[in-house]
């Protein structure tokens, strides 16, 4: 059962998940007012087009029944389809899908794609589920929202605790749901699918790579060479290894490393493929990595190191943790890392942060890929999918970089600046309905 949530407010107060909203909303307000956005625009940019909240019942391995609730906010869609992953993790809720809809919406419109913003998922830890309890839920998820998603009207992907088998399952479930002349045609429902079941090759690295390629350009302006740069990595899922893969090859050097599970770090440095390996084998965590030492989680910002990669959650640079900092580079790989007082002492501090919106955008760009690739009935080779990934970031990366030295403002200002004019471009010369 979907429903508006305009009543359900009073529901969702949770300190951390108000503190994402006012971030992207102080965010938002400063790049409109450095531009001088039209009034009647902030107004509709302000709020999301439409909330979703879906409460479906699964039978679990043991025959009893559990009842789990799904959200799906589609915040704008002035430049094309919402476009969003879906997360599973106990701090999913409205609020948080709210905040994570809208940065999806400067995200497409910065890249330059044919995308609106969405965001969802469902409160859960996925830990405590099955393989097969994973799938009747993601299954049942997917018809619940029923006629609410769609390859022409809202497109998930993976995010937090979700992967290619996850937009397999979506995938199949809402094909099925279609008249049979339209199945295959509805394909590119989701993104991020196996490569087997119409995924694009390298979409698995895309985000890390694009995390990566964002540090890479602006060592490049600022005629850095990375080889002997040390960094450390907050998150070391899909978007966490493949960055510090890439700039490993580069040169650079892992001295650490923080999970849900623990700390480490090891100065000397951490290679990666041993990590990861490790990692597989260690259910998935980094703790008791023979090749270095465990860390007080508290300090793990605190390493000496040049370039800091926060890839996990958000809200993890605070006013707390900011002024300890010892990086000179903060290179954002998940959504909202840093919070608007951690970012006001890191700016006072020198510190340069290469906003969200733009350093994990890879993502979202191989998502687009993958959307044409099934559109089209074409499959494109890793090669030739890696080449465009790196052309689409730097003509980001290049707008965003004059754009902040021009105007005399931070990168995130001016992401979010670029961003939000493309969208008022839309309106200005569309009008506003009737």
């Amino acid at each position: 059962m979907a429903t508006l949530t305009a009543d359900l407010k009073k529901t969702t107060k949770k300190v951390p998940v108000r503190g994402m909203m006012d971030n992207v909303m102080e965010q938002f307000n400063s790049a409109a007012d450095h531009i001088n956005l039209h009034p009647n625009i902030r107004k509709i940019l302000s709020i999301t087009n439409n909330e979703i909240i879906v409460n479906f019942p699964v039978k679990m391995d043991n025959g009893e029944v559990e009842i789990f609730q799904g959200y799906r906010v589609q915040h704008n869609n002035a430049l094309g389809p919402y476009k969003g992953g879906l997360r599973y993790h106990p701090t999913v809720d409205i609020d948080a899908a709210r905040a994570l809809a809208m940065w999806m919406t400067w995200k497409t419109s910065l890249a330059g794609l044919p995308y609106g913003g969405g965001k969802g998922g469902i409160k859960i830890d996925p830990s405590k589920y099955s393989q097969s309890e994973l799938e009747r839920i993601t299954r049942r998820f997917t018809f619940a929202l029923a006629d609410n998603i769609g390859p022409e009207h809202d497109i998930p992907a993976p995010d937090v605790n979700t992967s290619s088998q996850t937009m397999a399952w979506i995938a199949d479930t809402y094909m099925s749901t279609r008249p049979p002349a339209e199945r295959t045609a509805n394909q590119h429902v989701v993104t991020g699918k196996p490569d087997g079941s119409g995924g694009l090759e390298g979409r698995d690295r895309a985000t890390g790579y694009g995390v990566y390629l964002s540090i890479k350009f602006w060592a490049e302006k600022n005629e850095m060479n990375l080889k002997g740069k040390t960094f450390i990595v907050q998150g070391f899922g899909n978007v966490g290894y493949w960055a510090a893969h890439f700039l490993e090859k580069d040169g650079a050097k892992l001295v650490g490393v923080q999970d849900a599970f623990g700390s480490i770090q090891n100065p000397k440095g951490i290679t990666v493929e041993d990590l990861f390996n490790y990692t597989k084998i260690n259910d998935g965590s980094i703790v008791d990595f023979p090749n270095a030492k465990t860390l007080d989680k508290n300090k793990f910002f605190t390493l000496n190191c040049d370039i800091c990669i926060p890839a996990a959650l958000g809200n993890q640079i605070t006013k707390e943790n900011a002024p300890k900092i010892k990086a000179k580079l903060i290179a954002e790989g998940a959504n909202g890392p840093t919070n608007v007082e951690g970012e006001k002492i890191l700016l006072e501090r020198g510190v340069t942060i290469i906003p969200d919106i733009l350093c994990n955008s890879g993502g979202v760009v191989g998502s687009y890929f993958e959307w044409l690739q099934n559109r089209n009935g074409e499959i494109w080779q890793l090669d030739e999918v890696m080449a465009k990934l790196d052309k689409k970031m730097k003509e980001s990366f290049n707008k965003v970089y004059d754009y902040a030295n021009n105007e005399g403002v931070d990168m995130r200002t001016a992401a979010f600046c670029i961003a939000i004019q493309r969208i008022e471009k839309a309106y200005i010369q569309r009008g506003i309905f009737p």
